[in-house]
């Protein structure tokens, strides 16, 4: 049976990418473990979670700017002593975030060059890609768009690259096709920040996507869709529907 990113389907996808429970806080503490004080992962899994639930609670109340570390040791129950052995600062704090979302983006899309893809796989492959990412760590995407405007400058600089990254991915894939002669495209780089667009709504309006029913994979299909008729793709796309569909039995199951 086909694996991600040949099968394009959140079962598919959640199989090859762990973005929950344990071992996805395991992996954050293997990023930074080098700037923690605690080095046994199984009392740190615990606390991170805590930490940062807490941050992204704190940061959506009162606001990331406005919070205190002495906030965030009530709203996470750590002690202050204890939290200092996790992170030395505000900073601190948004560095890492930054870069597990960033560190995860580049292994989630940027890999999908090791698989070899055709254009339109690629391109499928890229757009519902992000929306699972964007699925599994929302409360990360939102504090990075959110609170870019009051992080310092080199932690903005690099959220905006993690962002201009992404687009040159998209762009990249446009321009294999157009090579191929399956796209027709004179503006990747507007079209790229188009879809790019598109797809930083799912995480930032859901209250209204929640409101009209609109699902993850009616949403990713529809922005694919759109970015093929903005390529003037006439192929069989029949593939990616069927998936979709597949997709939607299994949750109406």
């Amino acid at each position: 049976m086909p694996a991600w990113p040949v099968a394009i389907s959140m079962e598919s996808f959640s199989e090859a990418w762990d973005l929950e429970g344990e071992s996805f806080w395991r992996s954050v503490f293997d990023m930074h473990k080098q700037k923690m004080e605690i080095k046994n992962p199984n009392i740190a899994i615990v606390n991170l979670e805590k930490i940062f639930s807490a941050t992204f609670d704190l940061a959506n109340s009162k606001g990331f700017q406005a919070m205190s570390l002495r906030d965030l040791s009530r709203e996470a129950g750590i002690s202050m002593g204890g939290l200092y052995a996790y992170i030395g600062s505000k900073n601190d704090l948004a560095s890492v975030i930054e870069g597990v979302l960033r560190n995860y983006i580049d292994q989630i899309i940027g890999g999908l060059a090791t698989h070899q893809l055709e254009p339109l796989q690629s391109l499928r492959a890229i757009v519902f890609g992000e929306i699972y990412t964007m699925e599994k760590l929302s409360p990360w995407y939102y504090f990075c768009f959110m609170e870019l405007k009051g992080l310092p400058r080199d932690q903005q600089q690099q959220t905006l690259e993690l962002e201009l990254r992404f687009e040159g991915i998209l762009m990249d894939a446009i321009q294999a096709g157009v090579e191929s002669g399956q796209f027709i495209c004179d503006q990747p780089e507007l079209l790229a920040s188009q879809v790019t667009a598109q797809l930083q709504q799912w995480h930032l309006k859901q209250w209204k996507f929640k409101l009209r029913e609109i699902g993850t994979q009616d949403y990713a299909q529809f922005v694919f869709e759109s970015l093929l008729k903005c390529l003037q793709y006439s192929g069989d796309t029949e593939v990616s529907k069927a998936a979709n569909h597949n997709e939607n039995q299994r949750a109406l199951a």
